[in-house]
């Protein structure tokens, strides 16, 4: 892929993931570590039954530390009845869909880290924006879409690092509860 503007490399970059992710979607002939082989590992024909829809990556400001989005969900507390608010933090995101009439403004969706043991590890300590801090000790599994999206201008990064495809634990699986 090449690019010819430094400042749209990573809006080519997520464009060609969002591509991809809907040829998968809408081609289910079609089976699912840079992003250049993320992107064709998502497209290329895969083992039988192992058919990935998404490619998580992070993103890097423009001072080269990892972006760390977050957002808020309601939840119900327990079977009272009341609800709650609570917190997401991630650098981890699954392009959904380019605004309507814009080159680089994008709708991301929050994916969680899941632990070997079902956990959604969080930060070590407020403000951490290394990537590997964030989740210390943790070999992490899986990925759960949460339904918390934010709107970014990728113009505003400078990096962008894409994991291998995955297909995220479904955000109707968020846990929602308070314990």
């Amino acid at each position: 892929m090449s690019v010819s503007h430094r400042e749209e490399c990573v809006c080519d970059v997520v464009r060609e993931i969002v591509r991809a992710q809907d040829a998968v979607i809408n081609n289910n002939d079609c089976c699912t570590a840079s992003c250049e082989n993320s992107i064709r590992d998502l497209l290329s024909p895969s083992q039988v039954g192992n058919v990935n829809t998404t490619i998580p990556f992070i993103l890097y400001c423009k001072d080269c530390d990892p972006f760390i989005g977050s957002g808020v969900f309601q939840g119900e507390l327990g079977e009272s009845g009341n609800t709650f608010f609570g917190c997401v933090e991630t650098p981890i995101f699954r392009a959904k869909k380019f605004v309507e009439g814009s080159d680089c403004c994008v709708k991301l969706e929050l994916l969680l880290p899941v632990t070997e043991g079902g956990s959604t590890p969080g930060p070590t300590e407020s403000g951490v924006s290394d990537v590997c801090k964030f989740f210390p000790g943790r070999s992490i599994r899986d990925f759960q879409a949460t339904g918390i999206c934010l709107t970014v201008d990728l113009n505003c990064f400078c990096g962008i690092t894409c994991l291998d495809p995955i297909t995220p634990i479904p955000a109707s699986q968020f846990p929602n509860e308070e314990d």
